[in-house]
């Protein structure tokens, strides 16, 4: 599956970029950050021109996460109202979502991009907590800009060595994972002491 994304970009460019990652933001198994470092490669070589290449992945991606978000506001709480009792969520619960990403969880749309399985969830959580949309566009278009930059940056950098370096980064998304759900783990029980403690 990798190799046929791979040969559909040299093969289709800049169009396969943006249809790709937004298949890929959505949900699809697209291999988001092997095309994104590969396409920073195609930049190194020449094969592709570096605005062109990143108004592409941004492209994709603010469509992707956009379409995300968009499904789970027009169908998210339709769904939560018809079945949510069938699986314990009710209207509290909620309120209680969007208030948390009125307070923090806008974040996650920024940062999510960078955790596996994480940037295919925000979305539709936003959108079924009816987030605005300026507030969403915001923190996901921004998250959407620093991903691909970071990508398109590693593997224009690693040039020739992008490969044997990019099988190694799934590895270090999980483990920057679950050092940062400790750390939020961490922070939160520490937060909560604290209240208690006034």
């Amino acid at each position: 599956m990798e190799q046929h994304i791979l040969a559909w970009i040299a093969q289709y460019g800049y169009a396969a970029i943006v249809g790709l990652l937004m298949l890929g933001i959505v949900g699809l198994p697209v291999p988001d950050e092997t095309l994104l470092t590969f396409t920073g490669y195609l930049v190194f070589r020449g094969t592709f021109r570096l605005p062109l290449a990143f108004a592409a992945a941004f492209a994709g991606s603010a469509c992707g996460i956009t379409l995300s978000y968009s499904l789970g506001r027009i169908f998210g709480l339709k769904l939560i109202h018809r079945y949510g009792r069938y699986v314990r969520i009710r209207e509290d619960h909620v309120e209680k979502a969007h208030a948390w990403f009125h307070k923090a969880g806008h974040w996650s749309l920024t940062f999510g991009y960078f955790i596996p399985g994480v940037r295919h969830l925000t979305a539709y959580a936003a959108g079924m907590s009816a987030l605005e949309a300026p507030q969403f566009a915001l923190f996901a278009y921004l998250g959407a800009c620093l991903w691909v930059s970071t990508f398109l940056s590693l593997g224009y950098f690693l040039g020739d060595r992008w490969e044997s370096v990019e099988h190694n980064i799934h590895h270090y998304l999980v483990y920057l994972t679950f050092a940062g759900v400790i750390a939020l783990g961490g922070y939160l029980i520490w937060r909560r002491r604290r209240a208690r403690a006034r």
